[in-house]
């Protein structure tokens, strides 16, 4: 072999090992990159989970409340609605579940709240809540009952998100 052709070979295999190298170091990189994408996404379900777990925790208070007459059924089942329709992992399709619950949230939804009912006159005032009282007498058996298979499903769904934010 002459000269030239060892020259070539030598050259040819310091080509071929600084491209090994190279592609050495781009899957690395590349699995390093993976790595930060699969904690970073860990890290967002644990952020959710923490979060659904806050509002399925305000979801058994308000229950617990409702159950016990400290929370009026209209105002339970708009806060309720708006907690299960608000988690990122809901409840097994809510309004179907707990019909009675987002019927009377629907029937009063219209109805305005806070700054909006003070300028209200008392005649407007009274005749709403008239309604209102005829809507949870109407569905005053159904929402309970929703009430009731309600807090099993949140407490266990509770346990399971527990379980998923203590696990990391």
């Amino acid at each position: 072999m002459s000269n030239l052709t060892i020259g070539l070979l030598i050259a040819a295999a310091f080509i071929i090992f600084l491209l090994a190298a190279y592609a050495s170091y781009l899957l690395f990189k590349l699995r390093h990159q993976n790595k930060m994408h699969r904690q970073a996404a860990l890290e967002q379900q644990r952020n959710r989970a923490e979060k659904d777990l806050k509002v399925i925790s305000s979801i058994l208070i308000i229950c617990r409340a409702m159950q016990e007459k400290q929370c009026e059924l209209s105002e339970g089942c708009w806060r309720l609605s708006v907690l299960m329709e608000s988690l990122d992992e809901p409840l097994k399709s809510p309004t179907e579940q707990f019909p009675a619950i987002f019927s009377l949230y629907n029937k009063i939804s219209h109805m305005p709240i806070l700054e909006e009912r003070k300028k209200l006159s008392k005649k407007e005032k009274l005749a709403l809540d008239l309604e209102r009282m005829g809507y949870e007498e109407e569905l005053e058996a159904q929402v309970f009952a929703d009430i009731e298979s309600l807090i099993p499903e949140a407490t266990s769904y509770q346990q399971a998100l527990r379980d998923l934010t203590q696990s990391k």
